[in-house]
């Protein structure tokens, strides 16, 4: 038996007005989803418990069998893992997002964030920006690595562990109740911005059309982190697929083998069937298990784009799902699917919320007949309800 996890992240949202109450996955096209649900399990679970704070990283970590209540030290961490960046047991590493703040006259703590992703900036141009931040502000206290697109990370040797705003949370607002509280890091926030505002990638990106990276974001603050392997908790080997530092990171710490994918960006452009050929031949070379992580819906629910969302899904269903089941059907594999959303990240609100997540579960060799079932967040609040990912997943895994 082959088992492949499909993840649409922050796929899930909330009715909307103007598609007469359907969420984006009911307005997507989804023939390959629809497909399947007449012939699987249907239902929803719980990712993060009470007292986490809800985001990609404990949501996963939750639905690979690690539950963030204990083994969650912080977000850049885990992405620190994927970027091959030792940590010493001392240092505390922190999200650096390049995002984008109002330009005008006024002080700097009253600037508007507009943008926690400057325009999802290419990771070439970013990298760029980022070893300008390198030369400025790179010391024996603080060292900076570049990520992929906007995620970017800082290790604060010998520093504190801090709480600090997600950027996605607050869009649209004055930065200054948000800074952090300590110095250092406030002044590089704001120095970072007097040295990327005008610099020359910023102002051709302003000339297309596009937000400037115009200043440093720091959050997701933690320290070094150990997770037992994936194996050993399962009896399972398999591989990551992602183009997301966080999803990498996770798959090194539990010793998933990670498969990069030409052309896969974390963006709304990414190479969805590349994805999906490159689980389909892990799963021929020998692989168990696959785990196909999409961040797509995630970024459109961020930005309040339900329209491009819905497409994010319809691509997802017809280059991601209709794909592996297809490959999958004519090896002759035996499988089962599990398909869902980490958690939600509605429009409207443009942020993650603590919502249970809807799933579907197919098992090619033994379906389910249910002839007028759909896949979507209503028609999951009638099945099957888990109360963490570690449960759902030990029932998908049959362990």
């Amino acid at each position: 038996m082959k088992y492949l996890i499909v993840l649409g992240d922050g796929m899930a949202d909330e009715p909307i007005e103007e598609w007469h109450g359907k969420t984006p996955l009911e307005q997507a096209y989804t023939p390959a989803l629809d497909a399947l649900a007449q012939r699987a399990e249907i239902g929803t679970v719980r990712t993060v418990p009470d007292g986490v704070p809800v985001g990609s990283d404990t949501a996963n970590l939750s639905l690979l069998g690690y539950p963030p209540e204990r083994y969650y030290t912080g977000r850049a961490p885990l992405e620190a893992l994927g970027l091959g960046v030792r940590m010493d047991k001392n240092d505390i590493m922190l999200r650096a997002n390049l995002i984008t703040i109002q330009e005008n006259n006024s002080a700097f703590f009253r600037r508007v964030l507009l943008d926690h992703s400057a325009d999802e900036i290419t990771t070439d141009e970013a990298a760029i920006l980022m070893d300008v931040i390198r030369r400025e502000f790179q010391n024996s206290t603080f060292s900076f690595y570049i990520g992929t697109s906007y995620r970017h990370l800082l290790c604060w040797h010998g520093g504190e562990r801090i709480q600090l705003a997600q950027p996605h949370d607050h869009l649209g607002e004055p930065i200054g109740a948000y800074l952090p509280e300590q110095p250092d890091l406030r002044e590089l926030m704001s120095k970072s911005y007097a040295v990327l505002h005008q610099h020359p990638i910023n102002q051709a990106r302003q000339a297309r059309g596009l937000h400037k990276a115009n200043c440093l974001w720091f959050w997701g603050a933690g320290t070094p982190v150990q997770l037992p392997s994936f194996r050993e908790q399962t009896g399972k080997n398999g591989v990551m697929i992602s183009a997301t530092d966080l999803l990498r990171g996770i798959a090194a710490g539990i010793g998933l083998r990670y498969v990069p994918v030409a052309g896969a960006d974390g963006t709304w452009h990414t190479n969805f069937m590349g994805k999906a050929l490159a689980a389909v031949q892990a799963l021929r070379e020998g692989a168990d298990f696959a785990f196909i992580h999409i961040e797509a819906p995630d970024e459109m629910g961020h930005r309040g784009d339900a329209q491009r969302k819905m497409q994010a899904i319809s691509s997802i269903d017809q280059q991601v799902i209709g794909t592996v089941v297809r490959e999958l059907q004519a090896a002759g594999e035996a499988f089962r699917l599990l398909v869902l959303p980490d958690h939600a990240t509605p429009v409207r609100c443009r942020t993650h919320t603590h919502t249970p997540v809807p799933y579907l579960l197919y098992d090619s060799t033994q379906p389910i007949l249910c002839p007028h079932q759909r896949y979507h967040e209503k028609s999951a609040q009638n099945g099957s309800y888990f109360s963490t990912g570690s449960e759902l997943l030990a029932h998908f895994l049959q362990i």
